[in-house]
Formats: structure tokens, sequence, C-alpha cells
């Protein structure tokens, strides 16, 4: 992938500096080290750094169309070019390149402005994408439909401004730092920040499976895709187990050949774990000859080593396998970087794995590599799924004040008062309350994400509690933080290109398909994924049990004693800068630091981690004090 930005004059004045928008790439060159582009007119400008992976020779962006009216910039992959590209070609369109994204100019031009909702619906890929189109005199910006490749946008003194990174957008002189609180809050509150809200106030996250026009001054934003399931009893005539899992091995073989197209070597992440070890697989079917090449973490600590199951299935592969052994210390020596690739506060630590394992892959000169995400959040793989087929949180029988209010929230977000996700938030709205100072508390109805709508939930209502529970975390979990915080930024902060088979558009059509006895089984997630795996994989790869790994949190860290860290959480500082009570900070770093004390990551909130994220973050971005 690549890294896009641009600036329009939403007046039309002459105003857009090129100087400027080299800057805005150059804050990106981590994204693409190999080449860079630029398209500038007086009133609007694109800037592109790119990551050179398919047609190595001519692939540079931007992309024209055949009287270059229609100027083009994209960060990310079309799997299904090959196949678009032929109808274009029939249909009279000339390429000048055998890059992927060439054929965005054309889709453009063949189906125009007014009807690009379905362009952008017949695409198969990962991409954020902008389009100038010069004889409209209008800008559009599309994201792909689960959210791999991030978009941000912004409007400051008449100028709407894009990019792929929020830092790019930072060096715009009319553009301010302001924290947003709201981005805050669901930091703490749900598994990460969810679009469009980022933490700059005014800077927004383009939602997966939407498109931006810019056009006469005016900005639209509107949905092209959603992941909508059948409601209950609406999901037609169910087909033997046979037929769903012949299906799901032919579509999951499909996406993975597309992801293997490149100009250069292409590797696979090996985590342990059924869904990359299923990739890996597949892999060697198509080229049992090819040495493949693999890459995993490992740790000293036994109870959370993978590298047993990791090398069952690299020998079985025959890979070429490449292994780092990840030290607890690393933690404190990775955490700001972190944080600064992310532009945003974390709740855990294991984002410096993550980038010390995509420093693993760049150092042995690799490029592109594969991986397993998305697979738990399409067929059930989180403990969630399990409590959900097995019961509810009984909340139907308590009938106190506070339970009602919890009924009440959960209603307004997800439609649905007995749907537990994540927490109690009437419970935990108490524990944010003596977090926040004084003075952030007494606003908190203002910017509580709680509050606010997060999810549509016209599309929850009449599901199955299962698929309930995949809508919100497509929404919530997957997007923008394990392929955006810990995916895209991860690896691209070290020029590596992310691949996700599961998040295959035609395979997540198909998911929403099946019959959900056939996500849970026996009480056993992914249930379908395991039938599908029994051709490739050994039995001791399928039946482990779901392992989910977490890295050291807080607690370890302020065991260390490192005098940074003790200098972003000392009473003063965080007094001064006015977002935290001192006071419960300094008694949660007396908890935390306790010999006794621990953090559960996969059912407790580590407080202190995003305390300390958040304090790195208002450094590193030089962000004002709240005031």
């Amino acid at each position: 992938m690549c890294g896009i930005a641009g600036i329009i004059d939403l007046k039309g004045s002459p105003s857009v500096d090129k100087r400027l928008l080299e800057a805005m790439a150059d804050t990106m060159i981590h994204r693409g080290p190999d080449d860079s582009g630029f398209h500038i007119e007086e009133t609007w400008g694109f800037a592109f750094r790119r990551l050179s992976i398919i047609d190595l020779a001519t692939g540079n962006q931007p992309h024209y169309n055949e009287d270059r009216t229609i100027v083009s910039v994209c960060n990310g992959e079309i799997y299904n070019y090959r196949e678009l590209k032929q109808t274009l070609i029939a249909k009279g369109h000339r390429f000048r390149t055998n890059c992927d994204v060439e054929i965005l100019v054309h889709l453009y031009e063949e189906y125009g402005s007014a009807n690009i909702s379905s362009g952008l619906s017949s695409l198969n890929g990962q991409f954020s994408l902008a389009i100038y189109d010069m004889k409209e005199q209008s800008l559009l910006l599309a994201r792909d439909c689960t959210g791999i490749t991030p978009l941000f946008f912004t409007e400051a003194e008449d100028s709407f401004i894009f990019a792929s990174e929020i830092k790019a957008i930072l060096k715009h002189p009319s553009v301010r730092r302001t924290v947003d609180l709201t981005g805050l809050d669901q930091v703490f509150t749900f598994p990460g920040i969810v679009s469009p809200t980022t933490m700059f106030k005014d800077i927004q996250s383009l939602k997966p499976g939407h498109y931006v026009i810019v056009r006469n001054g005016k900005v639209e934003i509107r949905e092209y895709w959603d992941l909508v399931y059948p409601k209950e009893g609406e999901s037609g005539n169910p087909q033997p187990e046979s037929f769903y899992v012949e299906r799901l091995d032919e579509l999951l073989r499909q996406a993975v050949r597309c992801r293997l197209n490149a100009d250069v070597p292409v590797g696979f992440y090996l985590s342990g774990g059924l869904d990359s070890s299923l990739i890996a697989s597949i892999i060697n079917d198509f080229y049992p000859e090819e040495k493949w090449r693999s890459f995993s973490i490992g740790f000293n600590q036994a109870d959370i080593d993978e590298r047993k199951y990791q090398r069952i299935v690299s020998s079985q592969v025959k890979s070429i396998h490449y292994e780092i052994v990840f030290d607890w210390p690393d933690i404190i020596n990775r955490i700001k970087t972190a944080v600064y690739h992310a532009e945003s506060p974390l709740k855990e630590s294991y984002n410096t794995c993550s980038l010390a394992l995509s420093e693993l892959v760049r150092s042995h000169g690799m490029k592109v590599i594969l991986t397993g995400e998305g697979s738990d959040e399409l067929f059930g793989g989180y403990v969630g799924y399990r409590f959900d087929m097995l019961q509810r949180d009984g909340i139907d029988e308590i009938d106190d004040a506070q339970t009602q209010i919890e009924k009440e929230i959960r209603q307004r977000l997800w439609g649905d008062s007995r749907f537990l996700y994540e927490r109690n938030f009437y419970e935990f709205r108490e524990t944010k309350a003596a977090i926040y100072s004084h003075a952030l508390g007494a606003m908190m109805d203002d910017f509580c994400s709680e509050g606010m709508e997060l999810v549509d939930v016209s599309k929850m209502i009449g599901r199955h509690p299962l698929h309930k529970r995949s809508y919100v975390d497509f929404k919530l979990r997957l997007s923008d933080h394990l392929l955006s915080d810990h995916g895209d930024r991860v690896s691209l902060a070290n020029s590596v290109e992310a691949r996700y088979p599961f998040l295959d558009k035609d395979l997540i059509e198909f998911a929403r398909t099946l019959p959900v006895a056939l996500l849970m089984k026996d009480s056993a997630e992914k249930y379908i994924v395991r039938k599908t795996a029994e051709r490739y994989l050994p039995g001791a790869v399928i039946n482990r049990q779901k392992f989910g790994f977490v890295a050291p949190g807080s607690p370890y860290l302020l065991k260390q004693d490192v005098q940074w860290l003790n200098d972003i959480l000392s009473f003063d500082k965080i007094q001064r800068e006015g977002y935290f009570n001192p006071d419960t900070i300094e008694r949660l770093k007396k908890m935390y630091r306790s010999d006794k004390f621990t953090v559960n990551q996969t059912f407790d909130n580590d407080l202190l981690m995003t305390v300390i994220t958040f304090e790195i973050f208002l450094e590193l971005f030089d962000m004002p004090d709240f005031s």
C-alpha cells in the first residue's frame, strides 16, 4: 500500500502550495519509500508516496484517463482488477500501465459521479482512493468495505484536506490541534476509536464502505456498502453442511490466490492459530515446490509462547521460517513509536510486538504479507459469541434504577436492552468520571461515547445474537482497531503491506448467508472454519483452544521504574494538563505497582495503559492542555 494526500480550495481560489503537498507526502514516507508523484493545479492538488508492489517500472501515480481530465491516486490493491480491466477494454478504454489501480479512472469514467456507488461496489480490494474530475470540478474520496486502509479529512479556512494519515493533515498551517474528547472516551469504553471520530477535533476518519463527494464548495458523505445480515427466520432454505464447507474452501482459496499477485516476493505470518495456519497451507497447496517465507513472534514466557504450533505448520508447508523472540523490555523501547503511528492512545501494549514483527519482515527484504485477521469477526471466534449462544446476562431479571439506565443505554446503542458488549456502561461511566478531571467530569454528557450513535441500529434489530455481535465487532473492533492501529499502522510503519484473505468481499458476502449453527457448535467457535481446515491442517492445530494473545500492560511498565514514564505520570504534569484527576491517577499508580495486582486484559480495562499512551500522544503531537 501507499500514502495519498490532497488539498482542494472550497471557494475555487488559487491557493494550493506545492511545497505544502510535498511536506504532507514526506510525513508518510514510511508508507511509500520507493517513489512519489504529484498533480498540482491552482485550486487543488494530489500527493502520492509509493510502495512499489505491482508494475514496478510504470505503476507510479497519479493515473489519468485518456484525455487526462480524470486524475486518481490510490492507497491499496484492487484484487479483481483483471476482470474489470477486460470489461473496460471491451468498452473502448485504453490503459497505459499494468498497475491494478489504473482501472479507477476508467471505472469512474464508465459510471460517472451520479452512479459511483455501483462502481465502488464492483471493487474487491483494500483501498482508499481519491479521484478528481476536471470537467465537473469535483473530488471523490472512498474507503474500502471493511476499512483496511484509512483515510482522513478535514475542512480548515476554505480548504478541504485529506490524507492516509493524520500527521500529513497536521502539516497544513490552518489545521488546529485540539483533542477530541469523544475519541478519548471511546478508547476507554470500546475496543478503540470508532470512525468518523479521531483523536483530533474536526478531523474525521472516513467510515468503511463510505465515500465523499466535494463539489461546489459542499461536502457530502454517503454509504455504498454495509454488512447486512438476514433477519432471524429470513435466511432462506439451508443447504447441507458439506455445501457450505466446500463453498468456504473455494472462496478462501480464491481470496488467497489473488492476494499472492505481486511483482515482489510475498510471505505470510504464522501466529500458531487456526486462521494464519490455514492460509499458509492453502498457499503451499497452490505452489508446493515454492519456498515461501513465513514470519512469527515468540516469547520467553511459556504460557503465551506459540512457537510450538508455528513450527508445526512451518514444517508442514516447508517454509523458510523466521522468528523473533520478543522480550518485555522491548515494550518500553517501542511504545512511543506505536503511539506515533497509531495517532491515538492505545488500550494494550501488543502493538509493540506487531511493530517488531513487521521490522523482522522488512529486515529480510519483504514488502507483502498475508495474515489471518477478520475470521474471528465473521465466524464467531471470540468468547462473547460463546456467551451469546449459552446465555444472556440476566439483566431482564433485575429491576432497580441503575439497571434500568443500563437497559436504556443498550437499547440506544444496539436496539436491544439485553445485548451485552464489552461491559455495563452505566457502571463504567462512574469509573471514567473518577479518572477525568473535575472540569471534564462536569461536561461528560457532551462527549460521553455511549450516548452517541455508533452503528446503524436498524441493521441489528431482528438479527440473531451472533450476527449482532459480528456486526458490532466489524464496526467497533475490526475496522478502526485491528485493521488500523494494529494493522495498517504497524505494518506500514516498516513499509510492509498486509493482505487479509478472510476479508475478501465475496467471502464476506458468503459468510452473511451461513446458518448460525455452523458458526458455533458444541460451544466450539468457528466450527465451519475448523471443518474446512481438516483437509489442510493437523488436529493439533485445528483442535487447540483459541489463544487470546495479550502482552503485559501498565502494571508491568510501572514496575520498571522508567524515568520518562514516571515523568509523564507525575502529579504536577497530570494536574497541569487538565485531562485527568491527579489524585485518581496517583491511587491507580499505587494499586498497579502492587506485587499482587494484575490486569486480565481479556475482561478487564487497563485504565493506566490508556492514560500512559494518551500522555505520550499529547507530547508526540504537541497537543494543548485542557482549559
